[in-house]
């Protein structure tokens, strides 16, 4: 039978290059109740184990072939589940892609700006449970974005798909890639099935290359004990507030009324944040990828993906400034995406910044963060006349966060975001977006590591076109929460207390007095 895919052929050829690869759990193997002969002896060998200091049992060919058998499932399932029209590749459209020019094409947002990235992550993923670096899992992301592009959609290839995957993917994949290793990583020891699961669930890829390679993978990345600070909410908003100019009666004459932009004001939120390799734990260096990052991810009843926050150190170096201040700055990569549901922003960006720890008393400690850096981005709104459904280009960003934290009790967290979704390397450089978003939080803690916290949202786009009426649309929402903090409680790093021989973070045993 003739092969109909050049994907289907390509997994036949990066099955053979795979197999011996394959650890020997995957090979046939003497029985090890009988005596070795000989010739078994001279001819078995152990499997590979994977060792994350010398680099041993590492493998670039696994990752490879996932990859190709990955995205060969998925275009089979795309083309006899969603549309065998835009799916249904062959050789000849594998060639004529090849020799197309790229363009940028016009999926809807979520497909482009969260469901590209997270597919990016996957290939990260792969690459990385497999034993390879921050950078060489990223050109796994690249390798794997550019097969789906030539060879798993009929359409041409397009230039924006290809930016977030090769680099918002890795920006989504490394956190959830460390934090799962994290997982696995505490209580000591082999890990226990509740925390394979657990890891499994955070990172699937992870979790797959550990069931499938067995011994091969097993071993856990070494996380270099990081300091850090988490926290997992669960609450509803009690009021919101919209103002928009955007007229949703499409087909409106100028004697007709305007239809203003409405939003659901009450909806269940769930979020989770993390901050990994905070800054001033004696003893821990900065000399990977992603060994300090900040995860945040929040969803929503009306649209679920509401946000997702991703920041995380590149290249950079430790610093101090006195007794009370300890530092990072370098080359900070991020991505990220919020649709507050009547307008949308994503950005994936390389900034130049800093994130750093004071101690202002004994007690008092403020954290803080300065970003500013340069990205490619895409912002609209949802519904409106006349106007294209969202608008890409460069983007210059800033970003602005502070954390102030008294003691074991409360804590008070504020962050400002601005994006300019400008008209350069867009597909209509005529036009701009401006986007801000606030954010400021409460939490005080109550008992153990219960928390409540009350949460201000304030999000605002202008958009500007010299064939459109300027656009104005903000939202405001006020949020409850109950709030379990992790097991570092607010997250404070104090040098002070390690060099007394205290722990550098407080646990149960050092942690105030509960509230009730």
């Amino acid at each position: 039978m003739p092969l109909q895919s050049p994907l289907l052929s390509l997994s036949f050829v990066i099955g053979i290059l795979v197999a011996p690869a394959l650890p020997a759990e995957a090979q046939d193997r003497p029985d090890p109740a009988a005596p070795p002969s000989p010739a078994a002896t001279a001819t078995w060998k152990p499997a590979l184990k994977l060792s994350w200091e010398t680099g041993a049992g590492k493998s670039y060919a696994i990752p490879f072939g996932e990859i190709v058998a990955f995205e060969f499932l998925l275009n089979q399932y795309d083309r006899h589940v969603l549309s065998h029209e835009v799916y249904g590749t062959n050789w000849s459209s594998f060639k004529h892609n090849l020799g197309s020019s790229w363009v940028v094409d016009q999926d809807p947002f979520q497909t482009n700006q969260f469901l590209h990235p997270y597919q990016g992550s996957v290939f990260h993923g792969l690459a990385r449970s497999s034993g390879l670096n921050f950078w060489e899992s990223m050109g796994y992301a690249f390798g794997g974005s550019l097969l789906w592009k030539e060879a798993g959609e009929t359409g041409k290839p397009s230039i924006n798909d290809q930016i977030t995957t090769t680099f918002a993917g890795p920006m989504l994949g490394e956190p959830l890639f460390r934090m799962a290793s994290l997982v696995l990583e505490g209580g000591g020891g082999r890990p226990g099935l509740w925390r394979e699961l657990a890891a499994a669930a955070i990172s699937p890829t992870l979790g797959f290359n550990r069931l499938a390679f067995g011994e091969r993978f097993t071993t856990v990345f070494p996380s270099h004990d990081p300091a850090y600070f988490s926290r997992l909410q669960l609450g509803a908003t009690l009021n919101a507030t919209v103002d928009s100019n955007v007229n949703l009666n499409t087909n409106a004459t100028p004697d007709e009324p305007r239809v203003q932009q409405t939003l659901k004001r009450n909806q269940a939120i769930a979020d989770f944040a993390m901050a990994y390799g905070l800054p001033g734990k004696p003893g821990y260096e900065y000399t990977r990828p992603f060994d300090y990052f900040n995860f945040e991810f929040s969803a929503v009843t009306s649209n679920i993906i509401d946000n997702v926050f991703i920041r995380g150190l590149l290249y950079g170096s430790r610093y101090e400034g006195g007794k009370n201040y300890r530092g990072i700055w370098g080359i900070y990569g991020s991505y990220d995406y919020a649709a507050p549901q009547i307008f949308r922003v994503s950005s994936t960006a390389a900034s130049l910044g800093t994130s750093g720890e004071l101690w202002l008393s004994r007690k008092v400690a403020l954290e803080g963060t300065v970003l500013g850096g340069l990205g490619y981005g895409a912002a609209g709104t949802i519904h409106g006349s006349g106007e294209r459904n969202y608008h890409y280009g460069l983007t210059p960003q800033v970003l602005l966060s502070s954390r102030l934290t008294f003691g074991d009790r409360a804590q008070f967290d504020l962050t400002g975001r601005e994006y300019y979704v400008s008209g350069v390397a867009s597909t209509e450089s005529r036009g701009s977006e401006n986007i801000e978003r606030g954010d400021a939080t409460f939490t005080l803690r109550v008992y153990d590591r219960s928390a409540i916290a009350i949460r201000y949202i304030s999000s605002h786009r202008h958009a500007r076109y010299p064939d459109l009426t300027n656009t104005h649309q903000s939202v405001g929402t006020i949020a409850l929460f109950y709030t379990l903090l992790g097991d570092t409680g607010f997250g404070t790093v104090d040098w002070r207390e390690a060099a007394e021989g205290e722990p550098a973070q407080p646990d149960a045993k050092h942690a105030d007095p509960p509230l009730l």
